[in-house]
Formats: C-alpha cells, structure tokens, sequence
C-alpha cells in the first residue's frame, strides 16, 4: 500500500463521514462489496445513530487497496486481510521508533547541556578541587513553597 494510506494524518483524511453509496462509488465498487469486507474485517467503518455505516476517504484508499490486491495481484482475501494487518503493524513500529528516536534526540541534547555546564562551573555547581579526595554534599535550595 502506498505511505499516503497508512501515513496521512489529515482528520479530514481520518473523518467516518461517507455513507455507503457514495464510498462505494468513490471506491468503485458495489455497496455490498463493501458491508461483505466489513464481515471479513477488512475495512472497519464507523456507525452513524441509526446504525448505518461510514465511510473515510482513508477507508475508500484501503478499499481501493483491496480491489487492486485482489483483483491484479490475484491475492484471495485472507491473504490481504494479512497484508493490510501486516502493513499497520509495522506503521505502528516507525511511528513508534520515530518516538524513541526524538526522546533519544532530547536525551542526547540534555546530556550535551549538562555536560557543558560541568565545564563551565556556574552558580549552581559546586566546584572541587580534583586532586582532593574530601567529599560534598549537595542539598538543593529551599524554595518558599516548600
């Protein structure tokens, strides 16, 4: 599937606005096409308050997914259902990894800022002789709301 399917996180994109007709229509596809993968699971459609289904434009994208995996690739339907299952797996485990990796950046970051003021001994560090083996003991400030 393309990274539009899977990375788009425009609401309007996420939206379970469409009914089913017009899904349908957008997908090219017949409305019991649609209510048939909802029973497989392949697209999960929200409801509306009287229990009519809605459709997203990224559900219209993944059906039209479906339809060229079924139909070009000749994948029967359990094998795209694995595919589809497959490919949010793994956009969970980058936008995971994306996260780690800007914690790992401000970590990094923070390390350089403490590192630079151990260099630089300011008001709040305490500075000690290195050839000294006595020890310090640092308490933090009382602040008055304490």
């Amino acid at each position: 599937m393309s990274g539009e399917f899977l990375g788009s996180s425009d609401p309007a994109y996420e939206a379970k606005v469409l009914m089913i007709s017009v899904a349908a229509r957008m997908a090219g596809m017949h409305p019991q096409t649609l209510r048939q993968y909802d029973r497989l699971g392949l697209v999960q459609p929200g409801r509306a308050a009287g229990g009519g289904r809605r459709y997203s434009v990224r559900d219209v994208v993944l059906l039209r997914e479906v339809q060229r995996l079924s139909q070009d690739d000749g994948i029967n339907l359990a094998g795209v259902k694995r595919i589809i299952g497959l490919e949010r797996l793994l956009e969970q485990a980058q936008q995971r990894v994306a996260r780690m990796e800007a914690e790992l950046d401000a970590a990094y970051r923070r390390i350089a800022e403490l590192e630079s003021l151990a260099r630089f001994p300011g008001r709040d560090l305490v500075p000690t002789n290195r050839t000294s083996t006595a020890l310090v003991v640092w308490r933090p400030r009382r602040t008055p709301d304490r």
